[in-house]
């Protein structure tokens, strides 16, 4: 936090120095990215992150989309990359980011996004993933999350950014290999879950682990993630889960 002289922002555990929330996944044929926030090219300089074949957004709020334009990368051999979002998602970042979505008028080293709608339950590929889009209530404004199968498997549900989550996306992700859970703090939040609403979505689902997120300067990792039951663990920058084949790994930024 900005100015802040509090226990965790002074903290010397490199689990404390958090940059905002994101998810890049790997598979053999594809790999991609969910949300480019603000520090998305540190992100991909500290990962090594080389190749992104496409990008899915869960919502246009900054702290999840202000990284967009280092995708340019991504797009060298005028390459066209796969942007997927709600259709307002997608809206919101053909306003902000005009300049990449102006047609044949591009320049040259520009991001070349193709825009690709996506609807609340309705599957899309990318690779041999499949990525099912799952609306959630954030605040006043609806986000996306992501449960991502291969060969019929669920493997892993991407909820960030979430105050509500429904029947309809409990019964989904119900016993998912690795759930990504949005858990802002430990008091009260009008638009994201604390620790006990996470810890009640959590005990729902009945993952195989679950893995809290967009942690903020109250968190202290050590102490806060000592105090949860078991099966349930703190995500960190830097953190890399792989899932055993035949599923893919997926390298959380």
């Amino acid at each position: 936090m900005i100015g802040c002289d509090c226990p965790v922002c002074r903290s010397a555990d490199p689990r404390d120095r958090r940059t905002r929330s994101s998810l890049y996944v790997e598979t053999p044929e594809a790999a991609w990215v969910i949300d480019t926030g603000p520090e998305f090219r540190v992100q991909c300089l500290r990962e090594n992150v080389r190749r992104v074949d496409a990008v899915v957004y869960t919502h246009a709020h900054t702290d999840h989309v202000m990284g967009f334009d280092d995708l340019r990368r991504f797009c060298e051999g005028d390459k066209w990359l796969p942007i997927y979002g709600a259709p307002e998602t997608l809206d919101d970042l053909r306003r902000i980011f005009f300049f990449a979505f102006n047609g044949p008028n591009l320049y040259p080293g520009y991001v070349k996004p193709d825009p690709r709608p996506v609807e609340p339950f309705a599957p899309f590929q990318i690779g041999e993933t499949t990525l099912t889009p799952l609306p959630m209530k954030h605040g006043r404004s609806v986000a996306r999350g992501y449960l991502l199968e291969r060969g019929g498997r669920a493997l892993a549900a991407y909820l960030s950014d979430c105050k509500e989550v429904g029947e309809e996306v409990i019964r989904r992700i119900r016993g998912v290999d690795v759930l990504i859970l949005d858990a802002l703090r430990h008091r009260e939040h009008p638009t994201h879950m604390n620790f006990d609403e996470a810890l009640a979505l959590t005990g729902r689902v009945r993952p195989g682990v679950a893995w809290f997120t967009h942690l903020c300067h109250e968190i202290g990792h050590a102490q806060a993630e000592a105090a949860l039951p078991p099966g349930v663990r703190l995500a960190y920058d830097g953190l890399r889960l792989e899932i055993p084949a035949p599923a893919p790994a997926a390298y959380a930024c």
